[in-house]
């Protein structure tokens, strides 16, 4: 395990693929220790590319990193709508592992996957090496689905590749990111933390 670790620059590929499904897994060196690095990967409103939405607007993103939690995102009539008042929601993934500082990793089918018969896991890890943290996205999918594998997987490649690099960008530049306070949502519900916990059950 410690050799793939020792990494000194972004590496990215489509590692596997079968008639049924495909790995994709990138892996990059990110200027900030792992707990900073850890605040902003659960606020995915912060990097995840609205483009990459149902609504259009990151904004919408929330994520509870906790086994179970929702990585949702509100369809809002306007900003002020919370869980409660919005028009719906999407879940994109479910958390179904979170290690503070570690690992992240959730279950869900992105983007045009949600409609295909497939099972998707992304494993979002974290390892410090030095001052700075080693960050490696990994995302398995497999079933069936109608998309030809050779057009689908590099595509979700691009994809994850991109929410990776976007993250590794909040720590660009002078100073590490104020990620102070984002907990671990967008606070859907206009409550702290805790409250953002219990409403994402409603999901």
């Amino acid at each position: 395990m410690a050799a793939l670790w020792s990494v000194t620059a972004a590496q990215a590929e489509v590692t596997n693929t079968a008639d049924n499904g495909f790995t994709v897994r990138h892996q990059t060196v990110i200027a900030g220790d792992t707990e900073a690095v850890w605040k902003a990967m659960i606020a995915p409103s912060r990097y995840w590319n609205g483009d990459h939405s149902w609504t259009g607007n990151a904004e919408n993103f929330y994520l509870v990193p906790q086994a179970g939690g929702c990585f949702c995102e509100l369809i809002r009539t306007t900003s002020a709508d919370n869980i409660k008042a919005s028009d719906g929601s999407v879940q994109h993934m479910r958390v179904i592992y979170a290690h503070n500082n570690k690992m992240l990793r959730l279950s869900g089918a992105l983007g045009p996957l949600q409609s295909e018969a497939v099972v998707g896991t992304l494993t979002m890890q974290l390892q410090p090496e030095g001052e700075k943290t080693v960050a490696r996205f990994t995302y398995k999918v497999g079933g069936y689905m109608e998309f030809p594998v050779d057009q689908i997987a590099p595509a979700v490649d691009g994809v994850i590749g991109e929410q990776l690099a976007r993250l590794s960008a909040l720590f660009d530049g002078p100073g590490a990111p104020d990620v102070d306070g984002q907990g671990g949502s967008s606070d859907p519900d206009g409550s702290d933390e805790s409250g953002a916990t219990k409403e994402a059950d409603q999901d």
